[in-house]
């Protein structure tokens, strides 16, 4: 049987979770704008004489760099949304696997786990 987390720690939990949304999504914002200038810029340099040249291919790299942080952004905010979903439920702190506690260390570094460390090296 699954423990059950004190009000406190949920809290502890919640805040960090929150304090978490607001940074991925300040982050994503940021991308979003770091993004549009960068297809500006590639858009702009492939009307430029020598679109394959070094700088072209810079911008490229960039843009799509910028894309990556910002997917991996979106993704980790799916997580802590959704264990914040986990907390409104009761559900928070359990394995969505096996049922089993998931170890509050494991949380302390992780708030947005839904795997205890079992479930999660098998995945």
């Amino acid at each position: 049987m699954a423990r059950k987390l004190a009000q406190s720690t949920l809290e502890k939990y919640r805040t960090r979770l929150e304090e978490e949304r607001q940074r991925l999504t300040e982050l994503i914002d940021e991308a979003a704008q770091a993004l549009e200038q960068a297809r500006q810029t590639e858009a702009s340099a492939e009307r430029s004489p020598d679109p394959g040249n070094a700088e072209a291919g810079s911008m490229k790299f960039e843009y799509e760099k910028e894309l990556s942080m910002q997917q991996n952004a979106i993704d980790l905010l799916h997580k802590v949304e959704h264990a914040l979903e986990r907390i409104e439920s009761g559900e928070y702190g359990v394995c969505e696997s096996c049922g089993q506690d998931i170890p509050t260390a494991r949380l302390d570094v992780l708030p947005y786990a839904t795997f205890c460390v079992n479930c999660a090296s098998r995945r």
